[in-house]
């Protein structure tokens, strides 16, 4: 049985404000961390990993858990977070790999257009560096990458599925057929801390907003996890090499 779209849609302007004001609390809290963090030798990408418990998981999940509260007059997800039908296992063999080819293909074609905004509108801006060079010792990088493997890939992108796709997405009634392209554009506004790739995001998470939309949110979690992964997988080969020849 299919679940029913919760009957409390949102108006554009409280749509636009729950998909922004998370991400400038976020991008806040990063760009207030770097220069604590740098002095201590750890790169910018830690500023925001440490944002993600410090702000995106008290404002994203405990709005969540707010709104079931006041739903269902308990800390429940019931009826708040939607997109949950039970598709069958094969569908998760097919759409996992369909998603994750998808979003690494706009990606990498994307990345051009990135270094263009990076280098010619946003130079001004920090970069969200992973210290992945020669300035960083290996044991800051074990820390830096460790909590990325927690928050950068796990927690904060399963959040965010919950939140984006599950809450905001199946409320957007106002937006009619245009509400996927125009959830995607919002969700790439949310990352002030890399404006640079606004248009990147925009493209990139539109299979992950059909996939949750007509199918099943699941689905999204696992690719948004996955493709968060890869970066991981790149640091520990890095870091690894590093200690290697030290």
């Amino acid at each position: 049985m299919k679940e029913k779209v919760y009957d409390e849609q949102h108006t554009l302007i409280y749509s636009v404000i729950l998909h922004l004001l998370p991400g400038a609390l976020i991008g806040a809290c990063y760009f207030v961390l770097i220069p604590i963090l740098r002095s201590l030798g750890y790169p910018s990408m830690m500023a925001l990993m440490c944002a993600i418990p410090l702000t995106l998981l008290p404002v994203e999940l405990g709005y969540l858990l707010y709104e079931g509260r006041r739903r269902n007059g308990r800390l429940s997800l019931q009826g708040v977070v939607l997109y949950r039908d039970p598709i069958p296992l094969w569908q998760y063999f097919v759409g996992v790999p369909l998603l994750f080819i998808a979003l690494g293909l706009i990606f990498t074609l994307m990345k051009p257009v990135d270094v263009f905004f990076r280098e010619q509108v946003f130079a001004w801006l920090p970069a969200l560096a992973g210290g992945l060079d020669a300035g960083y010792s290996p044991n800051i990088l074990i820390i830096t990458w460790t909590m990325v493997a927690v928050f950068g890939v796990f927690v904060g992108p399963t959040v965010e599925e919950l939140y984006f796709r599950g809450y905001l997405l199946p409320r957007m009634e106002y937006a009619g057929e245009w509400a996927p392209l125009f959830h995607c554009l919002l969700f790439g506004l949310y990352h002030f801390w890399t404006p640079w790739m606004f248009l990147t995001r925009t493209l990139g998470i539109l299979p992950l907003a059909y996939a949750a939309r007509w199918r099943n949110l699941y689905l999204a979690i696992i690719v948004h996890v996955l493709v968060n992964m890869l970066d991981v997988f790149t640091a520990v080969a890095f870091i690894t090499a590093m200690s290697g020849t030290a």
